[in-house]
């Protein structure tokens, strides 16, 4: 699986190129956040996957292939509760989503604290595993989370989840 991903490749440095990836789309930041304030207002679960070198293709073929440009109202009806695509996660790729109801791997970590469930956990397994940034918003306590490296940062406001998102790549938002 690893090598499936050019993880193996990337990190253990069996190849090293030096290149840049040229984006076609920019990310909406600012549609994403946005979503992610709305919904953690109404404390509606989501885990939505920012991808970045990682395509992250071995994850997508779990869910339902989308190609849909984001906004607010798709990122919201995909995570609405009687949507058929709620469960599982949403992976964005430049400004695209590219799939829905993906699986996850779960972080085995025993130093994650239990007041975090699945999608949090799984958000976590996969910033392991990926150089992807995943974004959760509690069903539980409606806050917003930001797992990258393994790392998980917690309550997130929305602006600074918009400069995190816009440190990844250019915001095509016009801020409206």
């Amino acid at each position: 699986m690893m090598i499936g991903k050019g993880k193996i490749i990337k990190n253990k440095g069996i190849f090293k190129f030096n290149f840049t990836v040229e984006h076609d789309n920019n990310l909406n930041s600012h549609a994403i956040a946005r979503a992610c304030d709305d919904m953690a207002k109404t404390k509606t679960g989501a885990i939505m996957v920012i991808t970045q070198m990682d395509d992250l293709a071995v994850f997508t073929e779990s869910g339902v292939e989308m190609n849909a440009e984001i906004s607010v109202p798709m990122i919201e009806s995909i995570f609405y509760k009687n949507s058929p695509l709620h469960d599982g996660a949403t992976i964005i790729r430049d400004n695209y989503i590219v799939a829905t109801r993906v699986i996850l791997p779960i972080s085995s970590s025993t130093t994650i604290p239990a007041r975090f469930g699945l999608r949090h956990r799984a958000a976590i397994g996969l910033s392991q595993e990926t150089d992807a940034m995943v974004i959760v918003v509690s069903e539980e306590t409606g806050n917003i989370s930001v797992a990258r490296e393994g790392r998980l940062a917690t309550k997130i406001e929305p602006f600074q989840l918009r400069e995190r998102l816009g440190g990844i790549l250019q915001d095509t938002s016009s801020g409206t």
